[in-house]
C-alpha cells in the first residue's frame, strides 16, 4: 500500500516538487514537497478550482490579496482557497520538507 511519507527527497531541494496521487475530471489530489521555497516576487496564483490544502510537515506562510491576510500553517493544520482568490506562498520552512496535501476541485 502507498504511503505519502515514504520516498521523500533528501532536504533541500533545488525546487518545489509537485505529483499527482490522484486525477479525475473532477477531483485532483496532489502531494507537494517544498523546501524554502517561496512565489516569486510579484507572483500571484488565480485558480479556477478550490484548492483544500493540509500541511503535512513543516510550515508554510501564504499571503491573500482580497481580503489583505496573512496566514501561518503548522504541521496539521488545514485551508480551503476559494477559486479565484489570489493567493502566494511567502515562505515554507528553511530547515526540514515542508510536505503539502492538496485537494482541487469545482
Amino acid at each position: 500500500m502507498p504511503n505519502i511519507f515514504t520516498d521523500l527527497p533528501k532536504f533541500p531541494l533545488p525546487e518545489e516538487i509537485s505529483s499527482a496521487l490522484f486525477e479525475n475530471d473532477k477531483v485532483k489530489i496532489e502531494k507537494i514537497i517544498s523546501t524554502g521555497q517561496a512565489s516569486p516576487p510579484g507572483f500571484w496564483y488565480d485558480q479556477p478550482l478550490q484548492e483544500w490544502v493540509l500541511l503535512l510537515s513543516g510550515s508554510a506562510v501564504i499571503k491573500f490579496n482580497n481580503p489583505v491576510k496573512r496566514i501561518e500553517l503548522q504541521k496539521g493544520d488545514f485551508l480551503l482557497i476559494p477559486a479565484h482568490q489570489l493567493h502566494r506562498i511567502e515562505s515554507t520552512s528553511k530547515n526540514e520538507n515542508t510536505l503539502w496535501l492538496a485537494f482541487f476541485f469545482p
